[in-house]
């Protein structure tokens, strides 16, 4: 069991991984398909709690920035303000892409991420 958790865990870390890589060389489509086979994999019924958390932990190392607005905002708000921001943003992105506009969804789904983040 701690082999496939590692395993999930491996398989999440490289696809954020490589979807911020794409992201950054403006590969909006290839970064959008990452991040959604990594959210497929956090949604299954074989993720679990503690596989969430370590993910996390690895999100917030990846997006630490010095001036992170949305980190100030956070502290600000409460628990269901969070949750209704981020899935406004979640369901911005699936709206982003129906009309194929890549950047703008992968954008919204990243800033949801930083939502979910502690």
């Amino acid at each position: 069991m701690e082999n496939s958790d590692a395993l999930i865990l491996k398989n999440l870390s490289m696809l954020t991984k490589s979807s911020e890589k794409k992201f950054k060389q403006g590969n909006f489509k290839g970064a959008l398909e990452d991040k959604m086979k990594a959210n497929e994999i956090l949604n299954s019924k074989v993720s679990d709690e503690k596989i969430i958390e370590k993910y996390k932990k690895d999100l917030s190392s990846l997006y630490s920035s010095k001036f992170d607005l949305i980190f100030d905002h956070k502290q600000k708000i409460d628990f269901t303000k969070r949750n209704k921001i981020v899935k406004i943003l979640k369901e911005k992105s699936q709206e982003k892409l129906k009309i194929l506009d890549y950047k703008g969804a992968i954008k919204a789904l990243r800033r949801a991420e930083k939502y979910i983040l502690n």
